[in-house]
């Protein structure tokens, strides 16, 4: 990016809420189901139709609301937004405009280099979402409305972001708050968090905006960190070519890595909102507000803190294992078998982490249990087992399922304890490497560590390395004084 300017981002969010039922009627809300299933009079804008406002929707649009630190609202009022699209079938959406639910919160973005900033949120508001087109079957175009009616909340940004990758921040960490509220899946590729951006430049040190842009369609946070780049770019290009920028709807394609226009860009006004005047106002008094307040969850940058100080973890472990509310519950099953808290961060970050990215899970899908994990550390840590061997119990509690004192039995796996045993190998090893012993002698300690890897070899891996080695060493440096002696 050109040093000369600087980009200002306002980011507008739409998040699926995870209620069984739409927002004004009674059909389910199921993703996936055959089209046009899930839809009833209310939901299609039959005439004489009458909407009832969802009271789990307004539940959820105040729990993200007091989880951003918005101002809620006694009094808010539902809207008709009155614009046509073939999958809007009433020809207007019932949203909030005037007095949304909430307005002026605040998150903070941050990230393992130091980076922090205040990213202010104008405002929440509840809405019904539209229908899906669907164009590639034949040669129509196709309307599926079980769609229409799904409870929605938009959340607005002030034009505080300025570059893509503090869009990509703020993204994740809305996606990671409303994911551990329950409230929406945060799942991009099925339609359920959905993002626009509207994007301008200007020259640094000016407080004048530039002419904005919108850019649509980005179904996932890195497609919204490219599609802003390359907007950034061509406006760049734009003015320092003596063009004007337009004020326009923009698409991104993430196959060609492009951005085409949509449309030229309607002011909000043009939508002619009024109230909907079959909604009464929402009114959300004290007595409500400290009701829905009791189901907020422990919020990630707390746990995080928790994570910290209790379990004296560093800053980034922490950040990881708080990333999602499974994952963080996770750690905390384990740990409730096991006080090694380090161990137990490793073991998820390294081992369990590794597979659930290759097989494409959830954590909550992770085949073994976190007591389980607890109890394998727990046999580590008693000297039970060598963490070599606790590798192979991970391998086989991955694939049976069984419990880690169920493995080491059935297989004989305990850890060997046994110096006269363990005497005995390292003198068989010994006398069967002659040279590799005289290479000692004569100062290369890196023949240390064959003559260790023979040991563990012999044993299966079973000997305790901490013995193994204190017992070779000695014997190695009585045998080095003797023949200097």
């Amino acid at each position: 990016m050109n040093e000369k300017y600087e980009a200002v981002i306002g980011l507008e969010v739409h998040a699926q809420l995870l209620t069984d039922t739409k927002i004004f009627c009674g059909c389910s809300t199921k993703f996936g189901n055959p089209p046009n299933s899930n839809v009833c009079p209310v939901c299609l804008g039959h005439p004489g139709i009458l909407p009832v406002l969802n009271k789990r929707v307004v539940e959820f649009s105040v729990l993200m609301g007091m989880a951003v630190n918005c101002t809620i609202n006694k009094k808010s009022i539902m809207a008709r937004k009155n614009y046509f699209y073939p999958d809007l079938p009433k020809g207007y959406q019932i949203s909030q405009f005037e007095k949304p639910i909430c307005q002026n919160g605040y998150l903070i973005i941050d990230d393992n280099n130091g980076f922090s900033k205040k990213i202010r949120i104008r405002r929440i508001h509840m809405e019904e979402d539209a229908g899906k087109l669907v164009h590639d079957i034949g040669y129509e175009t196709l309307i599926d409305a079980n769609r229409c009616g799904v409870p929605l909340i938009e959340i607005v940004s002030e034009p505080d972001i300025n570059s893509p990758h503090e869009a990509y921040l703020y993204l994740t960490k809305l996606k990671q708050i409303v994911t551990y509220l329950g409230i929406c899946d945060g799942n991009m590729e099925e339609g359920s968090l959905r993002c626009d951006a509207n994007v301008s430049i200007r020259l640094k040190g000016d407080n004048k905006l530039g002419t904005k842009t919108e850019v649509k369609n980005m179904n996932s946070f890195r497609f919204v960190e490219k599609a802003l780049e390359y907007e950034i770019e061509r406006q760049i290009d734009i003015i320092e070519t003596g063009g004007k920028v337009v004020q326009q709807t923009l698409l991104w394609n993430p196959d060609l890595n492009k951005i085409t226009p949509m449309r030229t860009k309607e002011e909000a006004h043009d939508y002619r909102y009024f109230p909907d005047p079959d909604l009464v106002p929402v009114i959300v008094d004290e007595k409500w507000k400290a009701e829905i307040a009791k189901s907020m969850p422990e919020l990630p940058d707390k746990r995080k803190n928790r994570f910290i100080r209790d379990f004296n973890l560093p800053s980034y472990d922490a950040e990881i294992l708080t990333s999602s509310r499974e994952l963080a519950d996770y750690y905390e099953n384990v740990i409730k078998i096991t006080n090694n808290y380090k161990a137990a961060s490793n073991w998820i970050m390294v081992d369990v982490l590794k597979i659930v990215n290759e097989e494409k899970i959830d954590i909550k899908d992770f085949p073994i249990l976190p007591q389980n994990i607890g109890k394998l550390i727990n046999l580590i840590d008693n000297g039970t087992i060598s963490g070599k061997i606790a590798k192979e119990i991970f391998t086989d509690m991955l694939n049976s399922g069984n419990e880690p004192e169920k493995i080491v039995k059935e297989k004989n796996l305990i850890q060997i304890t046994d110096t006269d045993f363990i005497d005995k190998i390292i003198n068989e090893i010994l006398n069967n490497n002659k040279s590799q012993v005289e290479e000692y002698l004569s100062g290369k300690e890196k023949v240390l560590g064959f003559l260790v890897g023979q040991i563990m070899k012999a044993t299966k891996g079973k000997a305790n390395p901490q013995m193994v080695n204190e017992i070779l060493r000695n014997k190695l440096n009585t045998i080095k004084s003797s023949s200097e002696g």
